[in-house]
């Protein structure tokens, strides 16, 4: 039998880093899994360990080419944002990857925004809360005024996409993903570099801009790979969605944090909003996309673990509970859905179950609809920042809530004039970075089934009394 031609995409996250091999129809047709375990920088913090990311690559493809019923014709690569990989004239990291939740000076911080504006103004230009070192322009600001000498050797500062792709070709290049997510060096008034990156020499450190669907040949000897340059992993998710969907919509991307995208909304971030923790992306064509961000997907795992030790259950116990009107019904002290309707725009900053009184609940599914309920009002509120001022209709959601059949029939009750779909994809991410090369690789038609559908309409009235 002929081999089948793939595309090999490497998905890298802070706690699994994937490869994933798709065919023609973009099926998953071999995937491999690993975790490293982390090392540390000069200060003593966690930190990713590079040298076994790099291997990795190399391993895994290793073990790809030996397998003779795969013809890899292209690589590309989605990871996780706000991480720099510093490296010198001969390509070598002359730095640790910092961890983007390490601190940040609070000093040198109080500098910048001061020398730049304030923190309102640089924020509602880069559409960028102010986030410490998870604005990934801050991390090479710090090593420009902290570390002079590991500034000097630095030849490229590479976002972690491009520095994967650069081991695998040598080419150096940024991307727009990775360049406008929440970095504070796109100034999204003037559609370029903000100011600030200029007059500190930051921007001689950062490599050429090149589109998102460009390839460059891998400098193995004797071979015709076509490497991309890699994918911020948010802006991937969304790739499949806009190739398929021309209706405008919003996409709750849920996982540790849940994130709303809007890429229908132009609106500029109010500094209110900015404040409520909204931002933007830039999609792979360079459009923004309006976004908010709650950290419901850790809150969820947190206070599950919390019920099943008040109930003495296993922490699983809530991944086959369906949803039920009678028992959501018989919560004590509920907050009706229109009422967290009605409070359109106030952002809560946690949701009020880590402060609820567990015994007041008959059994673990009481407490349990709860949770799911608080979480919605939560997400009810951020979704409704990228939803004002658009047009939009519809609300896909994927990731690990689009299988919570409790979570899915509160949202869709929670937003009675909109469509709400559950999304089931196989790894958007990677498919996402997969699709992004698809004329490179692929001579046949993107296939229209990726995305499968489940709509859920569930008015305020359906779920209370």
């Amino acid at each position: 039998m002929p081999a089948t031609p793939v595309i090999a995409v490497f998905d890298v996250g802070k706690t699994n880093k994937k490869l994933f091999l798709f065919d023609e129809q973009y099926q998953i047709v071999f995937e491999r899994s690993a975790k490293f375990t982390e090392t540390v920088d000069e200060d003593g913090d966690a930190c990713e360990n590079l040298e076994s990311l790099r291997l990795s690559v190399f391993d895994s493809l290793r073990e790809v080419f030996n397998k003779k019923e795969f013809e890899v014709k292209a690589i590309n690569f989605s990871t996780y944002g706000a991480s720099f990989v510093y490296i010198n004239e001969g390509g070598q990291p002359v730095a640790p990857l910092y961890n983007y939740l390490k601190a940040f000076p609070a000093e040198l911080q109080e500098k910048f925004y001061a020398d730049y504006g304030g923190e309102d103004e640089v924020s509602r230009r880069t559409a960028s809360p102010v986030l410490g070192n998870l604005n990934s322009g801050m991390q090479v600001y710090r090593i420009k005024q902290q570390k002079p000498e590991l500034f000097a050797q630095t030849k490229w500062a590479l976002h972690l996409p491009q520095y994967m792709s650069y081991i695998l070709s040598g080419h150096a290049c940024s991307d727009i993903t990775s360049i406008g997510c929440h970095t504070n060096l796109w100034d999204f008034e003037a559609n370029n570099y903000h100011p600030w990156v200029q007059q500190e020499g930051i921007a001689e450190k950062l490599a050429p801009v090149e589109a998102c669907d460009t390839v460059v040949r891998a400098f193995f000897p004797g071979n015709n790979l076509k490497v991309g340059i890699g994918l911020h992993d948010s802006s991937a998710a969304l790739i499949p969605y806009l190739l398929h969907f021309q209706e405008p919509f919003v996409l709750i991307s849920t996982g540790t944090w849940c994130i709303s995208l809007n890429p229908f909304n132009a609106s500029p971030l109010t500094v209110e909003e900015l404040h409520q923790d909204c931002l933007c992306y830039l999609t792979y064509k360079g459009d923004p996309v309006k976004a908010a961000r709650v950290f419901a997907g850790y809150e969820h795992e947190l206070q599950t673990k919390r019920i099943a030790e008040h109930f003495n259950v296993s922490p699983s116990f809530f991944r086959s509970m369906p949803f039920d009107p009678e028992v959501y019904a018989a919560i004590e002290g509920k907050e009706s859905l229109q009422q967290a309707a009605d409070a359109t725009g106030k952002v809560l900053k946690e949701s009020p179950f880590a402060q609820r009184d567990l015994s007041l609940y008959a059994n673990e599914e009481e407490a349990y609809h709860q949770l799911i309920a608080d979480l919605v009002h939560l997400q009810y509120a951020s979704t409704s920042l990228v939803l004002q001022g658009s047009t939009v209709k519809r609300i896909f959601v994927d990731g690990g809530f689009s299988k919570n059949n409790i979570y899915m029939n509160l949202l869709a009750a929670a937003f009675p004039g909109m469509e709400v779909y559950a999304a089931s994809m196989a790894q958007a991410t990677a498919m996402g970075a997969a699709l992004v090369l698809h004329k490179h690789w692929n001579p046949k038609p993107i296939p229209s089934n990726i995305i499968e559908l489940e709509y859920y309409h569930l008015t305020p009235s359906n779920a209370l009394s």
